[in-house]
């Protein structure tokens, strides 16, 4: 039994595209003449000015945490740990406390996320069963001088509104 070999000619067999100098002779000089053309003729690049003109924000995009609230104005989560569970970077902390109300067990009496530690990855949204963290607040800028303001508190996450409507969230996370 005999193996079937193919042999492929290669190009470039060349001795000046053997040397390679010529080579990357001809690639910077591509390189220099778009250079060249971009500084002196700058009007055909595509630029967008970010502080002025903000990028555009779907709902399927994962930003800054918040938690949500019944209707009623009472917090959804049941401080069940999901969330803390199913995050890769560790960056949930929750402590759960007694419910005064007789919807659920627990309220959570501690509920930090540390936004350094975080790799903005949805897992924590996924896993909650009361839909109690959602990460749709349009906050795309998340930036800090000091590291305890990147820590942000359940006062915080409760504060912070959703950028989108209800049914913008629900057709986007379809």
């Amino acid at each position: 039994m005999s193996i079937k070999v193919k042999t492929i000619v290669r190009n470039g067999r060349s001795w000046q595209e053997r040397l390679y100098l010529i080579e990357v002779f001809k690639g910077m000089a591509i390189t220099f003449r778009h250079f060249l053309s971009n500084f002196l003729d700058n009007s055909k690049l595509a630029v967008r000015h970010y502080p002025e003109v903000k990028p555009e924000i779907t709902p399927r995009w994962r930003g800054r945490h918040r938690l949500t609230t019944h209707e009623d104005g009472t917090i959804k989560c049941v401080a069940c740990y999901m969330c803390q569970t199913n995050c890769p970077a560790q960056c949930i902390q929750i402590e759960a406390g007694e419910r005064g109300d007789d919807r659920t067990e627990k309220v959570p009496v501690k509920f930090d996320i540390d936004l350094l530690e975080c790799i903005y990855c949805g897992y924590c949204v996924e896993a909650c069963p009361m839909d109690a963290i959602r990460m749709d607040t349009g906050i795309f800028s998340v930036t800090s001088s000091t590291r305890e303001e990147m820590k942000m508190s359940i006062d915080q996450l409760l504060a912070t509104k959703g950028a989108f409507s209800e049914e913008e969230y629900k057709k986007g996370g379809a």
